[in-house]
C-alpha cells in the first residue's frame, strides 16, 4: 500500500470512531433559562419599617449628636397614613403625609415623666415640626424641620410587627 492509501485508511478509521463515539454520547439536555431575579425592594419605601432615631443634627447651631439608645426613640409609618412609635418611656400615635413635603402630627398615648436626661420631649417636638424628608439613598431615613435647620437620621430597624 502506498502512503496515500494509509492516510486515507487512517482518516476513514478516525472518522468512523468519531461518528461512533458521538452516537454513544447522550443527547444534550436543554437547560431552562434562569429565573429572573426578584425585583429589588424600592429604596423609597418607608412604610411598615421600624425606624430607630440614630443622630440629631442642629444645622443652625452647627452641632451633631448621636442618640444614646436609639431603640427608645422609634417611629413606624403605615400605608394608611398613620404612624406610631416610642419616645423613651412614652408611646405615641398620629398621622403623616408626604404630599407637599413631609408632615407628621403625633400625640403621646399617655404622657409619663421619663428619667432625667430623656430626649422624649425634644423627639416629639421635632417630629411635630418635620417639613421634609424621606429615604437618604443609603437605606436610612432623613427627616428635617423647615429649611433643613434640624435633621433627624433614622436607621432601618427591620419590618414592623
Amino acid at each position: 500500500m502506498n502512503k496515500l492509501s494509509h492516510r486515507t485508511l487512517l482518516l476513514a478509521c478516525l472518522a468512523v470512531m468519531l461518528v461512533a463515539g458521538a452516537a454513544c454520547y447522550p443527547p444534550a439536555t436543554p437547560v431552562p433559562p434562569a429565573a429572573p431575579a426578584p425585583p429589588a425592594a424600592p429604596t423609597h419605601v418607608i412604610t411598615n419599617i421600624v425606624w430607630p432615631w440614630e443622630t440629631f443634627n442642629d444645622v443652625a447651631a452647627g452641632t451633631s449628636m448621636r442618640v444614646d439608645d436609639a431603640s427608645k426613640y422609634t417611629i413606624v409609618f403605615f400605608t394608611d397614613g398613620t404612624t406610631t412609635g416610642q419616645a423613651d418611656c412614652n408611646t405615641f400615635s398620629g398621622t403623616y403625609s408626604q404630599a407637599n413635603g413631609f408632615t407628621i402630627a403625633v400625640t403621646p398615648d399617655i404622657m409619663a415623666a421619663c428619667d432625667l436626661g430623656s430626649m422624649d420631649q425634644q423627639y416629639l417636638n421635632l417630629l411635630d415640626n418635620v417639613a421634609a424628608g424621606g429615604p437618604d439613598g443609603a437605606g436610612s431615613l432623613m427627616l428635617q424641620t423647615a429649611g433643613g435647620a434640624q435633621q433627624m437620621l433614622f436607621s432601618n430597624g427591620g419590618a414592623a410587627q
